[in-house]
């Protein structure tokens, strides 16, 4: 799994199940949403340089039911990123974030949570 869409009927599946196979970062955006659209290649990157060890699925927001989704998580501002792992919510943050900022956050809640335990390649560490 590198980049996914999903959705409120393809969430449980993309997200929950898929997070006993691997972490997913979950990114909440809105199509209107500026800091969406800068975060977004972030993410992107950042996934490239973890070659696969963490998931990226998207769910916009405003499409079909999925604002429901955001309001079971208490999703207050977009874009929110969560990441998940064995189907619980390990930490989120909001707003635009560097692609450091975003991988500190990767590996300070992975690592305590003994999934990485500071296997990360040290070319993102920096």
């Amino acid at each position: 799994m590198n980049n996914v869409n999903t959705s409120l009927e393809l969430f449980d599946e993309d997200v929950l199940s898929a997070s006993d196979r691997q972490p997913i970062l979950v990114d909440f955006w809105a199509e209107w949403c500026a800091p969406c659209r800068v975060i977004a290649p972030v993410l992107q990157r950042v996934i490239e340089d973890l070659d696969g060890r963490v998931g990226l699925v998207k769910l916009e927001v405003d499409r079909g039911e999925n604002m429901k989704l955001a309001g079971h998580y208490r999703v207050r501002g977009f874009p929110t990123i969560i990441l998940f792992h064995r189907g619980e919510e390990l930490g989120r943050f909001s707003g635009a974030r560097s692609r450091p900022q975003v991988l500190h956050f990767i590996d300070e809640h992975l690592n305590a949570q003994g999934v990485f335990a500071n296997h990360l390649p040290p070319r993102i560490r920096e």
